[in-house]
């Protein structure tokens, strides 16, 4: 097992540390990226991850660069698009006879997506919890243009209350146009999942969306 990997960038080499939920007898893999206001180690990623690992995917979380650096904003599509680059190829390596599943939340599932699409990295199935469409209350600035250029299999999970998919027929739209996707809808949850009227810790929030999407996404690779 690996504990870092090493990422070129145009600033310099950034090794990223890896985080890692074990599954007993794990059937696939699941790479697993933050969104672009936490780091890999926030609560609902955490639940998140354990619960998947308890469904039989074992999880690695990674920190994009400008997490390590200690800064607040994300860097550049490009340091992203290298980041998961080289997390991929280092988990696939080391993981050759498993399905190999790229996952992230918000802006961490969108640099997979855009990563995807320019062959960077070829997992056998995307899953993005709570995929930003456009900002909020921006519906006129949609960030789907490359999403019909990646060729594998896309799950989208998404709140019906996110303000970064309403409206809600705009993803639809947008997910009608990728060669192999589907969405699964979260009543009520808003760009967290969180939903309104039921306090929930993050950490219980997310262990209970692993709940419904690890054994989607085993069925889907085949696992």
């Amino acid at each position: 097992m690996i504990d870092a990997v090493p990422v070129a960038l145009a600033a310099g080499a950034v090794s990223v540390p890896l985080l890692r939920d074990s599954a007993d007898a794990a059937q696939a893999v699941m790479v697993l990226a933050h969104g672009a206001g936490a780091g890999p180690d926030h609560p609902f990623l955490a639940g998140f991850a354990r619960g998947c690992a308890n469904a039989g995917l074992e999880v690695v979380r990674f920190p994009f660069p400008y997490i390590v650096a200690g800064r607040r904003l994300p860097g550049t599509a490009a340091d992203a698009v290298e980041t998961w680059a080289a997390v991929m190829q280092a988990v696939t390596a080391t993981h050759p006879d498993l399905p190999v599943v790229a996952a992230g939340k918000s802006y961490g599932g969108r640099m997979a997506s855009v990563a995807a699409a320019q062959g960077r990295i070829d997992p056998a199935l995307l899953v993005y919890l709570g995929y930003p469409l456009h900002p909020p209350g921006r519906p006129d600035r949609p960030r789907v243009e490359h999403l019909p250029g990646v060729t594998g299999p896309q799950l989208f999970v998404s709140g019906t209350r996110d303000p970064f998919v309403e409206p809600v027929a705009d993803l639809e739209a947008a997910v009608s146009t990728c060669v192999d996707a589907e969405i699964v809808w979260v009543e009520g949850g808003r760009h967290s999942f969180e939903v309104a009227g039921s306090r929930r810790e993050p950490e219980v929030v997310g262990a209970e969306l692993a709940a419904v999407i690890a054994p989607r996404c085993l069925a889907r690779v085949g696992a």
